[in-house]
């Protein structure tokens, strides 16, 4: 049996208290949001999960998902909410209809069309989703998330069925 001196020990637990400290100073906690919907004859439990604080300067965050209905497609991002999810489209987002890939601010998650396209993947299995996307407090219209207009990470219908307000699930978030 090795003997490590009281000095060593005590110094061992100095430092290890201070690298717990730091990590747990510098992870974001995340929040989740849950939302039960039915569709046709199936009911679905919705559940989203994000960061709740984040940069305002902008940061890739990453957000989980389950329960989803692997046969409607969702876009995932940052938009402005009104009222409770279902209440309104989320709208507008940031990024707008990042076509391009190019901003990175959403995420396309479809079955049919999933992973064919920049910034979108298919459901995994139980209608699961694991993405990142780019978040910042200053949307393209100029509005300011926590300042002028109510923000989320959200998940909506996606343009096949944009109107569908069924999968609109938010998990609210602040920036600093």
């Amino acid at each position: 049996m090795r003997v490590v001196p009281a000095a060593a020990r005590a110094g061992l637990a100095v430092a290890a208290s201070a690298a717990l400290t730091l990590g747990l100073a510098t992870s974001a906690s995340a929040a989740t949001s849950t939302r039960t919907i039915v569709d046709g004859s199936t009911t679905y439990n919705l559940s989203v999960t994000a960061p709740n604080t984040t940069s305002a300067a902008g940061q890739v965050i990453n957000v989980t998902g389950s329960g989803f209905n692997p046969g409607q497609g969702i876009y995932v991002g940052l938009c402005v909410v009104e009222g409770a999810p279902g209440a309104a489209k989320p709208t507008p987002c940031l990024g707008g209809q990042d076509e391009s890939g190019s901003t990175g601010a959403s995420h396309w998650v479809n079955n049919v069309f999933g992973g064919m396209f920049a910034n979108s993947s298919k459901f995994g299995t139980g209608g699961t989703f694991n993405v990142n996307i780019f978040v910042k407090a200053t949307l393209d219209d100029g509005s300011v998330c926590g300042q002028d207009v109510d923000c989320a990470i959200v998940t909506r219908a996606d343009h096949f069925d944009s109107n569908d307000r069924k999968y609109d699930v938010h998990v609210p978030i602040t920036f600093q």
